[in-house]
């Protein structure tokens, strides 16, 4: 992790996606900080000249390599981490996006060391990040009115 992500002088960009297939959403388990263990859609840092929704499918490919066609913005989440002294650690805006899978099997690696196709009700064990229950609540709702998903 870059030395900006921590304690920033500015909050940080991110995309991220949750992917639908046979009405079932791709999680994975986060293998770094922050939230490391915690389940989450994958995703990243926006990149210099990239928009929020080439930044979303990059991370998806890279992290677990999967490929698949944005549906469409869903909402930001808004992560704040403060330590003990209160300062901000970490404050990160993820813009989440939902896509119709569209090829590859995920494989798990350094950014996803645990990865789940989880239904509704599958979600209410798992341990999530912050914020991640109302979008896949949104996501969901999708999946069930989209033939092609």
């Amino acid at each position: 992790m870059t030395s900006d992500r921590f304690y920033p002088a500015r909050p940080v960009l991110a995309a991220s996606v949750a992917v639908i297939r046979d009405r079932r959403i791709l999680l994975a388990a986060r293998g770094k900080p922050p939230s490391e263990g915690l389940f989450s859609l994958p995703g990243g840092m926006v990149e210099v000249g990239e928009t929020l929704a080439e930044a979303a499918l990059r991370e998806l490919r890279e992290e677990v390599g999967v490929e698949a066609k944005l549906i469409g913005l869903i909402a930001p989440v808004e992560f704040i981490e403060r330590d003990e002294k209160g300062h901000i650690r970490h404050h990160v805006v993820i813009a989440a996006h939902a896509a119709r899978w569209a090829s590859g099997e995920p494989q798990t690696g350094p950014e996803a060391k645990e990865i789940r196709w989880v239904t509704e009700r599958d979600i209410v064990d798992l341990p999530l990040t912050a914020g991640l229950a109302g979008i896949l609540e949104q996501v969901f709702r999708i999946a069930r009115e989209d033939r092609g998903a």
